[in-house]
């Protein structure tokens, strides 16, 4: 089926807020080769533990502070936001090793997590402490200081939930070094 795609129609997006973390370097980075791992695994691993206790702060722009309304009747929320440290040169990427691993087989960008894509909106779930005005607090996110949040939504089983979900298996090598167990 063929349709009409417009892809250079534009689309407009601003920040809402803000990202304040402890994080302050990617943990990989972009280059012209793919992607490069900052850290060793063994390092990774003890991050991506650190990055589940870090807790940050989204400072969302005063004037949407009435849209928050609501959102700290939910545990989790679902942040997205953009990689601001990523070169723009590097959103050419079309194929990489997952995590920068050479051992890892070669995939389409839109087939992993890489935060380098033609549009770089990230996004991760994270445990929502509190809210106090414009301002919550979170607990796991991986963004470094200072992303732009372009979004906030509820993070609700009912609509992100999926059964029967398969992954390649490279995706279910990095999970396990990672230890983040089972899918």
């Amino acid at each position: 089926m063929e349709t009409d795609m417009n892809t250079d129609a534009s689309i407009n997006l601003f920040a809402v807020g803000v990202v304040h973390s402890s994080i302050k370097e990617p943990m990989m980075v972009a280059d012209k080769e793919g992607l490069t791992l900052m850290e060793r695994m063994e390092t990774t691993r003890a991050n991506r533990r650190k990055i589940r206790e870090t807790v940050s702060e989204l400072i969302i722009d005063p004037k949407w502070e009435e849209l928050l309304d609501g959102i700290d009747g939910f545990s989790h929320i679902l942040v997205l936001y953009w990689p601001h440290l990523i070169d723009p040169a590097r959103r050419t990427l079309r194929r990489v090793h997952p995590m920068g691993r050479k051992d890892l087989p070669s995939q389409g960008i839109f087939a992993t997590c890489s935060p380098a894509r033609p549009n770089p909106v990230l996004v991760s779930a994270v445990r929502l402490m509190t809210r106090k005005g414009n301002v919550l607090e979170v607990k796991g996110l991986d963004a470094v200081d200072g992303s732009p949040i372009i979004d906030l939504k509820p993070y609700s089983k009912s609509y992100l939930t999926v059964k029967d979900l398969t992954v390649p298996a490279w995706m279910e090598q990095i999970n396990k070094e990672l230890g983040e167990g089972d899918l």
